[in-house]
């Protein structure tokens, strides 16, 4: 099995809320995007919680997530894995969230896109680290259906309340 690494977070001195995901899937990893999967509803669940109008091109999406305040990054840095479900993730390392945490200190939340950032966080780091700190588990943004189905519009509710945390 080849090893995976996940990409560089996306944060800046703005950013409220850093959004998690496990790691990129086949075809995030081949683009060298965040959510590259045109399936994957993140980027539409984004811009719709805006009513923004949504943007194709991935240099304005980034654009778009750090005027709104938003982080981006991944609980694992390196793991192995056949395809892309998370259920097949092995061997994972998870990337340095601490130090990126103490640099950003704007960073008010935590908001992880499915269970298995969540989970890995919780193995890796843990929640008292950080008591100030805002966990919130989200749906995932997956088009991979999980166990906890839900709808394009389910998933939009449930993610509104990032929101809180950008004002």
């Amino acid at each position: 099995m080849k090893e995976l690494i996940s990409f560089e977070p996306i944060v800046d001195k703005n950013s409220k809320i850093l959004i998690l995901g496990s790691m990129p899937g086949k075809m995030s990893l081949n683009k060298v995007e965040y959510y590259g999967n045109p399936r994957n509803h993140f980027w539409k669940i984004i811009f719709d919680l805006f009513d923004a109008d949504f943007e194709h091109h991935y240099d304005k999406k980034i654009e778009f997530i750090k005027n709104k305040g938003i982080a981006l990054w991944d609980v694992i840095e390196k793991c192995e894995r056949e395809g892309s479900l998370d259920v097949n993730i092995k061997n994972e390392k998870s990337n340095d969230i601490t130090s990126l945490l103490e640099k950003n200190p704007n960073i008010k939340a935590i908001a992880f896109n499915g269970g298995k950032a969540f989970d890995s966080f919780r193995k890796s780091i843990g929640f008292n680290k950080f008591p100030n700190l805002d966990y919130i588990k989200l749906p995932s943004t997956s088009p991979i259906p999980g166990k906890n189905i839900r709808t394009y519009e389910e998933k939009l509710k449930v993610w509104e309340v990032i929101k809180k945390y950008l004002n």
